[in-house]
């Protein structure tokens, strides 16, 4: 008998558990991470009646492996663009409710006399709802739609981001073991840095490889390209003093901006979904039922300050951000459980060694209870808001009004303010590839120039690679934006203006000169006379060189193409959000999408004949058809099965709408699927039969038994295609094609 490995018969116990609970906690309708983490329970070692996994260390290997792969997937669906769509009131609200949670956590985890690490640890834990329990929670209820429910997604958006921050900040702390603030922000700052360089590098070519290899990459190819890219970027962020997991949520957003993002998410969804299971699984297999059992108290502790505090710093945060207090509490009720981030922060703690054993049970422990009870608390914000707003102070009431009734339509910007805005991020942007290229070039270029070519002419072959190197973007900084139309409306507008625009061009002139010193500086002892004319004349040459400039745009526009490519891709399907959603939720109406059910009873009917304005008070404004997009429809236009319709209306209207559209489908006991197939069959026409003599148009075997003849055998001769004036006679063999029924009909009938 051959042996086993045991990975292999872990791994089938894990798969199996899974399967089986999962299967249970569907029926049941609950989260899918639930009956993982309960399947990871029954294949622990704490359960003696149960088989039990042997080798964990190769499972928490591939555990690890499952978290990146889930902050991967987790990335493909964010993007930096959707972070910067998502609007004020988003970022607000989150920034409030994280600060708020880890304090509040702290507070809890202190009260009890825990560790100053296991408090900090607990308050990262609380602060992170669950985006993938949020989301399906929104869908099975039917609540996508309604304007709350975007709001909700644009928070979790920021909060998925600020828990990589999190992380960041988490592991420093535990390393380092105190709370410098220049550790701090240094660390900020080197974290902002590298994901800056690597969102700038990746998206100028990432998306051009893909566009030069799109007629060579299959299914098979693209994942693999896809994995190895993501696993690259693992290393990377890995060697430069990250987390795994940043590298994957990084490579992840960088994906999501391309053509191919939806096609890659369908790729890596059955790899995620797989090594998920198993980090989910293998986070129940660290829980100890006694230990929860003992630590009951601490458990119902922080579940009541998750349920209360999520609750209400949600509501603070949204209300702070401008937003009516219904849609606020809304908000806060749906954020109030803890999800997959608290698991990998916790994770990270045992992994670091500075969090006791019984904080990751009891975090999973409240995790579970919180995501049950998230239906029942989305349901309960609908009858808490008349409540709370019966017992508010009426002077309360006028502040809140007036608080949340300033919300502009339209955006006036200043002309300084979109000066500054730009000039902002084109000196921040080619700022950082500029001191990418100095610790690369200074790094390996200077070391191997010197090794090949040594003294004075190796550092003067350093400095002239380095400068040009360097060039297009020094150049984009001094020059950028000068010739603009805010630029010469703000130097038209008066002399006032024009010693703060001189100033601006000198501070990036200056900037600039600052780089140049620097390279000069570290290769060659010149005196600092000498250093700045030899920077100043350097920049003045950049400025007015035409072949930098030529090269300066092109390295923009390939950018701003490859930045732009998903969206201009989007338009003709109208996948692309209009540009007036946003100003549509800042008032009772809002826009969403609907599908026609494949067997609606509406397939076939004009929009005139269902009358959605008049039965439900809603408009359509587009129709999507495959590719195919019709905007502003008229009344004529056909409904068919799988169509995509846009709508605009309030959230009442919208939410009658999608309950009667699901309604309008025909039922399963209506479909006669015994009727469905069709078959060849033959019969040999005799003296007797009706069909001898006439026609097999005059015949009605096509009109009174839906049958259709394919061919005809006489004698020695075969008809492949007969004519409809093709006359039947005694002998002949007729091949027909026709449901068995109709087929039975025809020959006994």
């Amino acid at each position: 008998m051959s042996h086993l490995p045991t990975l292999i018969s872990d791994l089938a116990l894990i798969l199996v558990a899974a399967g089986v609970v999962t299967l249970i906690f569907k029926r049941l309708k609950q989260p899918l991470v639930l009956g993982y983490i309960v399947a990871g329970v029954i294949a622990g070692p704490h359960i003696s009646f149960t088989p039990t996994v042997i080798d964990t260390a190769n499972i928490q290997t591939w555990a690890d492996i499952g978290v990146v792969f889930l902050l991967f997937a987790l990335g493909l669906d964010f993007s930096f663009k959707k972070l910067m769509k998502v609007g004020g009131p988003a970022v607000i609200a989150a920034v409030t409710i994280i600060v708020g949670m880890i304090m509040l956590g702290m507070l809890v985890g202190s009260s009890m006399g825990w560790k100053r690490m296991d408090c900090i640890f607990l308050g990262g834990m609380l602060a992170m709802s669950s985006t993938s329990i949020i989301y399906k929670a929104l869908n099975d209820m039917g609540l996508r739609t309604q304007r709350f429910a975007g709001l909700v997604l644009g928070i979790l958006v920021i909060e998925d981001l600020l828990a990589i921050v999190l992380m960041v900040l988490l592991s420093t702390m535990a390393v380092k073991n105190n709370f410098e603030g220049t550790e701090m922000i240094y660390s900020i700052g080197k974290l902002f840095f590298f994901l800056m360089l690597w969102f700038i590098i990746g998206i100028y070519i990432i998306p051009t490889f893909f566009r030069k290899t799109k007629l060579l990459m299959n299914d098979e190819m693209l994942l693999i390209v896809v994995l190895g890219m993501c696993l690259l970027m693992v290393v990377i962020a890995t060697y430069v003093g990250f987390s795994s997991a940043l590298g994957a949520f990084v490579m992840g957003s960088i994906l999501a901006e391309t053509m191919e993002a939806e096609k890659i998410e369908h790729l890596v969804r059955p790899v995620k979904d797989l090594f998920a299971a198993i980090f989910f699984v293998s986070v129940g297999m660290l829980i100890d039922p006694g230990m929860i059992w003992e630590y009951i108290g601490p458990i119902l502790l922080i579940t009541l300050t998750v349920l209360t505090g999520q609750s209400v710093l949600g509501t603070f945060g949204v209300v702070l951000s401008g937003q009516p207090l219904k849609v606020a509490m809304q908000c806060g009720f749906c954020l109030s459980q803890i999800g997959e981030f608290a698991f990998i922060i916790a994770s990270l703690g045992i992994a670091l060694h500075v969090t006791d054993g019984f904080l990751y049970p009891i975090v999973v422990a409240v995790s579970v209870i919180t995501t049950f009870l998230t239906p029942y608390m989305i349901r309960l914000a609908e009858p808490a808001y008349p409540y709370v707003e019966r017992k508010l102070p009426k002077r309360w009431k006028r502040i809140l009004e007036r608080y949340t009734s300033g919300t502009q339509v339209v955006n006036h910007e200043s002309n300084w303010k979109k000066l500054l805005m730009a000039l902002g991020r084109i000196v921040i942007v080619y700022s950082v590839i500029i001191i990418a290229e100095l610790i690369l070039a200074f790094s390996l270029l200077v070391p191997f120039i010197r090794n090949h070519i040594p003294g004075i002419w190796g550092n003067i072959v350093s400095a002239v690679l380095i400068i040009a190197c360097m060039a297009p973007f020094l150049r984009a900084i001094v020059a950028k934006k000068n010739h603009s139309v805010e630029f010469q409306i703000l130097w038209e507008d008066g002399r006032f203006n024009r010693g703060y625009l001189v100033s601006l061009i000198v501070f990036r002139f200056v900037l600039a000169m600052f780089f140049v010193m620097f390279v000069v500086s570290a290769l060659f002892k010149i005196s600092v006379g000498l250093l700045i004319g030899i920077a100043g004349m350097a920049v003045a040459g950049m400025i007015y060189s035409r072949y930098l400039k030529k090269q300066s745009i092109l390295i923009e526009r390939r950018f701003l193409r490859n930045l732009n490519i998903r969206d201009i891709s989007a338009r003709p399907s109208g996948k692309a959000v209009p540009r007036f959603a946003g100003n549509l939720l800042s008032r009772d109406l809002h826009m969403a999408d609907f599908i026609v059910p494949q067997e609606s009873k509406w397939a076939g009917r004009t929009l005139a004949d269902l009358r959605l304005k008049t039965r439900f008070g809603v408009q359509v404004v587009a129709l999507f058809r495959g590719n195919y997009c019709l905007n502003i429809p008229g009344g004529k236009e056909r409904i068919f099965p799988r169509d995509r319709i846009q709508i605009i209306g309030s959230d009442e209207q919208l939410l009658k709408f999608g309950e009667y559209l699901e309604q309008q489908v025909i039922p399963e006991e209506d479909c006669d699927l015994s009727q469905s197939a069709v078959n060849l069959r033959q019969f040999i026409i005799d003296a007797e039969s009706v069909f001898s003599g006439k026609t097999i148009e005059e015949s009605g075997i096509r009109e009174q038994y839906r049958c259709l003849i394919v061919g005809l055998e006489r004698g020695d001769t075969s008809l492949h295609d007969p004519t409809a004036d093709t006359v039947l006679e005694e002998g002949d063999l007729v091949w027909i094609v026709g449901e068995d029924s109709n087929i039975y009909r025809l020959i006994h009938g």
